[in-house]
């Protein structure tokens, strides 16, 4: 539904620091889901760890913020452009069950839970290949700048 481009028309991230490859659907629900794919090329592979790379934990939750910031925007009916950002506000109930490693496809689901006052609640999960890898709820706070 949004490749790289239209990806960047919404998120301020660019390399290395994007880690949202595409969304493939925004769905009924306040739903949205898209994926990271993971190469060997990946800048954080190559200190995290040598001879065994695993992406960091902390990554993933930023993956998954970021495309629940491209959900926030589009529920807002907004883009950058018209003079607002969404902000990483928090994270809760943060879970890890599998490392992700090169070559994996990290699948991204994000879901509204809470709209208030500008401040959003999402709950997020990443899966690879149906298993999932790491869940977490997250806080994102709208700005205008």
């Amino acid at each position: 539904m949004m490749d790289m481009q239209d990806l960047l028309q919404y998120l301020p991230h660019r390399y290395p620091f994007l880690l949202v490859d595409r969304v493939t659907a925004i769905g009924p629900g306040d739903t949205i889901a898209g994926f990271k794919n993971l190469t060997m090329n990946e800048a954080f592979f190559t200190g995290h760890f040598p001879g065994h790379p695993i992406m960091p934990g902390v990554l993933m939750i930023e993956a998954m913020a970021q495309l629940s910031g491209v959900l926030a925007f589009k529920l807002k009916r907004r883009t950058p452009e018209d003079g607002y950002t969404y902000y990483l506000a928090g994270v809760d109930r943060t879970r890890y069950k599998r490392p992700v490693v090169p070559g994996d496809r990290l699948d991204m689901h994000c879901e509204l839970l809470k709209d208030r006052r500008g401040v959003m609640k999402f709950s997020c999960e990443a899966h690879v290949e149906q298993t999932l890898a790491c869940s977490s709820e997250i806080l994102c706070v709208e700005k205008e700048l």
